[in-house]
């Protein structure tokens, strides 16, 4: 590697949140870090939402809080083009001292997975849909959204906007300043759409037949945002609700196999596609509601999935059908695939495609089969048994109990995890609200 000698680097692990953990290096040192690694504590990766230290998950005192070894996962640095000073930027993994994976780092967990379908001869193919909303930038100062002005000093968004060419428009510079950053960064952006909510948008990276690389993209992506948009005089949020009123933002994920030879094992030569993509559609909605605290990981993510928000309620499936929670789109049968639709743009990216993938790998080892495709509004349907956790404490719940999801993704990480989720909703159920305040204070 070789870089100038004012460079800095930073390094990073991301936590279970997704947040960003590590250390920022001068280039004088960092020939000995990539062969090194960089080490931090284990109990990092499990840390709440706030970077606080979660006693309760088995990290902490019980082993001396001892350190992992981060390690990166590219030989190749990735430019912050955004950054006021020369900086590049290293994404790695965290392993245990003796070279073993360290179960409880999300992207361990995605791995896990991911060799597990290998071990089959199968590839996963991967594309992600994340949502944002564009804000003021003084939004971050009262941390409270506020939409933003167009990019000329005229009008303030406030209406709903869904696929308006004129809005993008009036953001021309930052998204142009975007493009450049995926490319410098080589994450291969598709279409920007402009969404349902004022100053909302929605961009496409391509499909990529590595799981890890489409995660680590979806990481980056998320970071290049936020950063671009502060040199634009705007903030950026993936907050799964920003407003009660608007759209929440989304995570979709598209999804198909391969097998040895390249082919498309979704694709059988029709329009209701193979058995064994039916097969990963019935797994995935056996696993949905185990899945929910990853695909929903905070308490403002069950803000998305209440009547009218556009958001799947219930583990339902069918063809060509955004009322459901995982669609079949209409393509060329060799492009067959799924597309999952419940995530939060909130959620961590490696945890998302875990869970697509543990719960799409469960129906193909165990032979399932699916329901009924839903026709028409899945948003009406009225099964219980088919109705997603909609608090996240059942969805904890649901987690922490959850037999195929320890068997898939590590007992480990299930542990570590629900200690976190744990100690968060406890902290804020802590907390008295505003509206609390305002409703009680002097009248009881």
């Amino acid at each position: 590697m070789t870089a100038n000698r004012n460079t800095e680097f930073d390094f990073f692990i991301t936590d279970l949140n997704g947040n960003l953990r590590g250390k920022r290096i001068p280039s004088t040192a960092m020939e000995k870090v990539m062969k090194e690694g960089v080490k931090l504590p284990r109990s990092v990766v499990g840390f709440d939402f706030w970077g606080a230290d979660v006693l309760d998950n088995g990290l902490v005192f019980e082993t001396g809080d001892s350190d992992g070894v981060c390690l990166p996962v590219s030989d190749k640095a990735i430019p912050v083009p955004w950054a006021e000073s020369p900086r590049e930027q290293i994404l790695a993994m965290m392993f245990n001292p003796d070279g073993s994976a360290f179960e409880a780092d999300p992207r361990q967990v995605l791995k896990r997975v991911v060799d597990r379908f290998r071990a089959r001869g199968l590839r996963p193919v991967m594309a992600t849909e994340l949502e944002f909303y564009l804000m003021d930038g003084e939004s971050e100062t009262t941390q409270r959204p506020i939409p933003p002005l167009l990019a000329d000093g005229g009008r303030r968004l406030s209406n709903t906007e869904g696929y308006a060419v004129e809005e993008m428009d009036g953001f021309s510079a930052f998204f142009a300043d975007i493009r450049e950053a995926c490319d410098l960064q080589g994450i291969d952006a598709d279409t920007i759409v402009a969404e349902m909510g004022p100053g909302q948008f929605e961009i496409n990276l391509n499909h990529v037949d590595d799981p890890m690389s489409a995660a680590d993209q979806a990481i980056l992506f998320k970071r290049l945002v936020r950063g671009v948009s502060r040199n634009h005089g705007y903030a950026a949020t993936f907050m799964a609700k920003p407003y009660a009123d608007q759209s929440g933002n989304g995570f979709h994920v598209h999804f198909s196999l391969l097998d040895e030879a390249g082919q498309n094992v979704f694709d059988d030569g029709t329009e209701q596609g193979s058995t064994i993509m039916k097969q990963a559609v019935a797994g995935m909605l056996k696993t949905m509601p185990d899945t929910m605290l990853t695909l929903a990981p905070n308490q403002n993510s069950y803000r998305r999935f209440m009547p009218g928000a556009h958001a799947p309620m219930f583990a339902s499936w069918g063809y060509e059908n955004r009322t459901v929670a995982l669609r079949i789109p209409e393509s060329p049968c060799v492009a067959r695939r799924i597309e999952h639709r419940v995530a939060g743009a909130d959620a961590n990216p490696y945890l998302v495609l875990a869970s697509v993938l543990a719960g799409a790998l469960y129906g193909i080892e165990n032979g399932l089969g699916p329901t009924d495709p839903v026709e028409g509004d899945a948003y009406s349907e009225i099964d219980e048994s088919m109705m997603l956790p909609n608090k996240w404490e059942d969805a904890t719940d649901a987690f922490e109990n959850s037999a195929v999801l320890r068997e898939y993704l590590g007992e480990e990480f299930q542990r570590v995890y629900t200690a976190a989720k744990r100690q968060e909703q406890r902290l804020l159920n802590e907390r008295i609200t505003d509206v609390e305040y305002e409703a009680y204070l002097g009248l009881l």
